[in-house]
């Protein structure tokens, strides 16, 4: 309790992070002054974007300076407040960075409402990743009933989200992922069919084996080839839905796409965009996650890493494909 352990970023990352871009350290606890609250860190989210972060120059956040603690959000305790709305026990939403016992200000927390799920829940089906699913597929991809869909990282946090709202909402999903028991998984969501692209030589045959028809919506979280071969697939008026790029994140060099002709002939649209610009729209999206989770129509898998230390290490697996849905770290119980 009177010790915040912290890890520091201390060198960029050429290629996949890991252990070596970090350091352990730790420091005192601070106690909250006025309008803040001391915490206890319950879950960390490992995510694409982090990679980003990590980067001097690049992305669409400012770069974590070397030095700092790792920028990450998370699920946390209230263990002191001194902020209006806040008491200890609270369970809260934040970017706590990775660290123990942060210190943060009140108006940077989002209270959990417990009532629609558990803290388990919270860092899963009602956080960040089915919220950014909820939005990609909704407001950039217009999805309708019947439409054909195909969800790249679909084994993923967001990916296994998307698969399932799309079928949810009457759509017939195809999921790509990487090895059979991801693709075991993906089919256990209700996809239609889970292409294996670490067993193709030809994922654009392989997509068009499983989407005969074509595709109405992709909702992309990979970029490089695995987009170039969705476009190869296009229907008429479709939309491509562009949520991440894991597969350029860490490349040497980046890929070019050759197939956006297929999007000018198909009169189709591609659109990206950021979850955080929803965020007053967040009740919403939770509110109708909420919902389905309770009646048993959507489900998250968590890949669950045990203590701090192995966040680094979580961070390495999720860029080598090695997680099984959404990739958390537990700080403390």
């Amino acid at each position: 309790m009177s010790i915040n352990r912290r890890l520091l970023l201390v060198a960029r990352p050429s290629g996949i992070p890991g252990p070596r871009n970090f350091a352990d350290d730790t420091v005192p606890v601070r106690a909250p002054a006025a309008g803040e609250c001391l915490l206890e860190t319950i879950y960390l989210s490992i995510d694409p974007a982090m990679r980003s972060w990590m980067s001097e120059g690049t992305g669409y956040q400012q770069s974590i300076p070397l030095g700092e603690p790792m920028r990450g959000g998370g699920v946390a305790r209230v263990l002191q407040s001194r902020a209006e709305g806040f008491t200890a026990g609270d369970m809260v939403q934040a970017r706590l960075g990775w660290q123990s016992h942060p210190t943060i200000p009140g108006r940077f927390l989002q209270k959990l409402d417990l009532a629609q799920g558990t803290v388990e829940d919270w860092i899963g089906p009602l956080g960040l990743s089915a919220v950014t699913a909820y939005f990609g597929l909704r407001d950039i991809g217009g999805m309708r009933p019947n439409d054909r869909v195909l969800v790249s990282a679909a084994a993923g946090g967001v990916g296994q989200m998307a698969v399932q709202i799309a079928r949810i909402e009457g759509c017939r999903v195809v999921g790509i992922a990487g090895g059979l028991e991801k693709c075991a998984f993906v089919a256990g969501l209700g996809a239609a069919a889970a292409i294996d692209y670490k067993a193709q030589n030809d994922l654009s045959a392989a997509i068009g084996h499983a989407c005969p028809e074509g595709i109405d919506l992709y909702f992309d979280n990979v970029g490089g080839p695995t987009l170039d071969a969705a476009l190869e697939h296009l229907r008429q008026g479709a939309r491509v839905v562009l949520c991440g790029r894991i597969s350029q994140t860490h490349a040497a060099e980046t890929y070019g796409i050759r197939n956006l002709g297929k999007l000018a002939a198909s009169r189709g649209r591609m659109q990206g965009f950021l979850v955080f610009n929803y965020h007053e729209r967040y009740d919403e999206a939770r509110t109708w996650l909420a919902a389905r989770h309770r009646d048993g129509s959507l489900q998250q898998r968590l890949h669950v890493l045990e203590g701090l230390e192995q966040a680094p290490v979580g961070l390495g697996m999720l860029f080598r494909g090695e997680n099984t849905g959404k990739l958390v770290v537990r700080v403390a119980d």
